[in-house]
């Protein structure tokens, strides 16, 4: 028996086996939960496929997020599975990767819509559909990044997107509140993850973070999972709205 035993929820944002939402499923798993997962494209149905069957999940289904038409489905098909849920990670971001060089006032419209949509928007959308089947209360865990408090060289555009998104739990923790359904954020210091190998200058991130930081070390994604795991838990029962570092205490200096 874990602290997450009894509890079952979906992750959207799987993308392999160093995601930041796959440390999230690990930890939860090894406490008990019950995982759906969702995945985008057949690209990642074999990636994900297999990582599923390792947790022992029933329900792998596509879903692309900006699209509500397939969000509706997946509750759909969620919900004549289990009937309720008790927890949502949604671990899902994108932008150009053009819109990612040069200058943040250099970003297209279209390219500011895209970003906005997928990596704010699509949690606003999940928690709604959620929320529906959250009848015993629940848990929303998103993840965000520094670069939504701080200008991160070469993150632009996600920034400004990652700010909309944690100004987005602070809402819907209102909204949800009543219903006992807690939202809250995951503010992940540098991963090596696919997503954050992209950036331009990562690894010298990397290098900054390790001197900088308090802890004199770069976080692990396996203690981003049990910062998941503690907001999924009932050990976070009255926490809500809150974005949390787990950075090695790099956010502190204010650098």
């Amino acid at each position: 028996m874990g602290i997450a035993a009894g509890k079952k929820g979906i992750i959207f944002g799987v993308a392999n086996d160093h995601s930041l939402a796959w440390y999230c499923a690990q930890a939860l798993h090894s406490q008990g939960a019950e995982l759906a997962f969702t995945y985008q494209g057949e690209a990642l149905e074999r990636r994900i496929k297999p990582l599923a069957e390792e947790v022992g999940s029933p329900f792998v289904e596509p879903c692309d997020l900006s699209d509500d038409d397939q969000i509706d489905r997946v509750f759909t098909k969620l919900n004549r599975l289990w009937g309720e849920i008790d927890f949502v990670i949604h671990a899902v971001a994108f932008a150009d990767k053009k819109d990612l060089e040069g200058h943040f006032v250099d970003t297209s419209r279209a390219g500011f819509q895209l970003a906005l949509d997928v990596s704010a928007y699509t949690l606003t959308a999940v928690a709604r559909r959620a929320a529906q089947m959250m009848t015993s209360g629940g848990s929303i865990v998103t993840l965000t990044y520094y670069g939504a408090e701080k200008v991160v060289p070469h993150y632009n555009v996600m920034g400004v997107a990652k700010a909309a998104l944690e100004a987005s739990v602070r809402y819907l923790a209102a909204d949800l509140g009543e219903k006992n359904i807690r939202v809250n954020a995951i503010s992940a210091g540098p991963v090596r993850t696919l997503a954050a190998m992209g950036i331009s200058g990562f690894r010298e991130m990397l290098k900054l973070v390790e001197v900088k930081a308090p802890l004199k070390r770069n976080v692990q994604g396996q203690e981003v999972g049990n910062t998941a795991l503690y907001f999924v838990s009932d050990l976070s029962s009255a926490v809500t709205g809150e974005v949390v570092h787990v950075d090695c205490g790099y956010s502190i200096l204010g650098m």
